[in-house]
């Protein structure tokens, strides 16, 4: 049997990094076993439809570079993979439920559930329409047929009959056995009053014909197994295989990540940039790389203590053995770290093809882009970075006067008028290393203290990248310039 997963979001706004985090094991556990990754949108409840979010949703898996084997934009053999364009076969399905008496009609107004909810609360106990009260409601097993008849002309919905008094079963992948009385489950609206399925019913549906083997989604939809698995059984059908994975929790650990919590702490929640105001991790420098390793090792490792992983890593070593049940705790500065390492792996002349990178570069000569990104990218965590890193470039940065008081009495000025000479004769090229260094020993002079007051007077700080290589894209003139400056400075 082929291996089929999906992912399956709602177009109502951006994809959260928890979502995508659900489609990367969904597409692991697919290339893994050589099947066939997904994507269906559940766009059912069209008051919560979002504008673009669709195509939000499928560049952000195209970005990380899992792209949909079948779905809306890709095709495929069991479409339409939209919910709101399936309204047939949910009806055709549901009228199979009706006609074994497994669901039933229900009129009941908004007014009398809510009578009937008020009661239960003055009795102090928990509303359910289910088998301990829907005789006594308005619904297709209390009317008579023509009365029925009549009522179908208005509003409805169709209700799954739960039998009471039996354990529903349902074996996860990931938490083993999960158990509930059918007494505790209600008698679940199937289809609702605009004609439309709710979620439980169209995704058993869905999943059952377009032969999904392995549900994957988040532990949020944990308290929903039981339901979905009487709706397998209502229908005689088998069910796949579960998997539902831990939340990825806020910095403290304590609750689900929000986009409130991003806002607060300064990092993004989304892949993508949403809308103007609203960032994502490509647009705060993440590479691609980057993101899909950490969000990785959001909820799952292999064993071992590595933790860097490529998608094709990921592809090979994902496991089911290695998902924990507990929430997984988001790290930003991990994140970043782990960022730095894909930054620094990646060519210098893959980097300045990245626009965020043009964007940043387009200031200097474009000659120089090379060199530029070659002389930092090991001090940059994101792409971001660059900006910051490459600002010395400009102007240099206001003197650093912890720096300044390191050097202030050790005689930086002689160093720096013997570095003049020694640009004027040797300009920037490798010969200047070499009779800097020579100078030195000759004069007794402390290599920290030419190394620290050079730096000082090209970059304002103590540290940086490469001095010489600093000192050869600045060029002659202006790394002349700065040292005068900061004689002046210092005089």
């Amino acid at each position: 049997m082929t291996t089929r997963v999906r992912f399956a979001p709602s177009p109502t706004g951006p994809l959260h990094i928890g979502g995508l985090r659900t489609a990367l094991f969904n597409y692991l556990h697919a290339r893994k076993n050589n099947g066939v990754f997904i994507l269906r949108v559940e766009d059912t409840d069209q008051n919560r439809y979002v504008e673009g979010s669709e195509d939000y949703i499928q560049h952000a898996l195209e970005w990380c570079g899992m792209v949909p084997d079948e779905g809306p934009k890709n095709g495929g053999a069991f479409g339409p993979y939209r919910q709101s364009e399936r309204s047939s076969i949910y009806k055709e399905h549901v009228n199979l439920l009706l006609e074994k008496g497994a669901a039933y009609y229900a009129f009941d107004s908004s007014e009398e559930l809510n009578a009937a909810r008020e009661q239960a609360e003055k009795n102090k106990e928990t509303f359910r329409y289910g088998s301990q009260n829907r005789l006594q409601f308005k619904n297709s097993l209390t009317l008579s047929k023509e009365e029925i008849q009549t009522y179908l002309n208005g509003d409805y919905v169709v209700r799954l009959k739960v039998e009471p008094g039996k354990t529903v079963t349902v074996f996860d992948e990931v938490r083993g056995n999960v158990q509930v009385s059918s007494d505790l489950i209600d008698d679940k609206i199937l289809i609702k009053a605009d004609g439309l399925p709710t979620y439980h019913f169209a995704n058993v549906v869905d999943d059952k014909l377009m032969k999904i083997t392995t549900v994957i989604r988040g532990e949020e939809w944990l308290p929903s197994l039981p339901l979905h698995q009487l709706i397998y059984d209502a229908f005689g059908w088998d069910s796949p295989q579960f998997m539902h994975l831990p939340l990825i929790l806020k910095p403290s650990g304590k609750g689900k990540l929000s986009k409130r919590d991003g806002d607060k702490e300064g990092f993004p929640v989304f892949p993508l940039q949403w809308k103007q105001d609203t960032p994502g991790f490509r647009e705060m420098g993440f590479l691609p790389e980057g993101m899909v390793n950490y969000l990785a090792l959001l909820g799952w490792n292999d064993g071992s203590d590595n933790e860097f992983f490529s998608l094709k890593n990921l592809e090979a070593k994902f496991d089911v053995e290695g998902v924990q049940k507990g929430g997984a705790r988001f790290d930003y500065e991990k994140a970043r770290w782990i960022n730095h390492h894909y930054v620094i792996e990646q060519p210098t002349e893959e980097l300045i093809q990245n626009p965020y990178v043009l964007e940043i570069l387009k200031e200097f000569p474009k000659e120089k882009y090379s060199s530029i990104v070659a002389l930092v990218k090991e001090r940059l965590y994101t792409l971001k970075d660059l900006e910051q890193e490459t600002a010395f470039l400009k102007t240099p940065y206001d003197y650093d006067e912890k720096g300044v008081a390191k050097v202030r009495d050790k005689n930086p000025v002689k160093v720096l008028e013997q570095i003049c000479i020694l640009l004027e004769r040797a300009g920037v090229g490798g010969e200047l290393k070499e009779q800097l260094f020579h100078w030195a020993k000759e004069e007794g002079v402390p290599l920290g203290v030419v190394m620290q007051s050079f730096r000082l007077s090209l970059v304002g700080a103590l540290s940086g990248p490469d001095l010489f290589e600093v000192c050869a894209l600045l060029g002659k003139d202006v790394s002349l310039k700065r040292v005068q400056n900061f004689i002046n400075y210092l005089t």
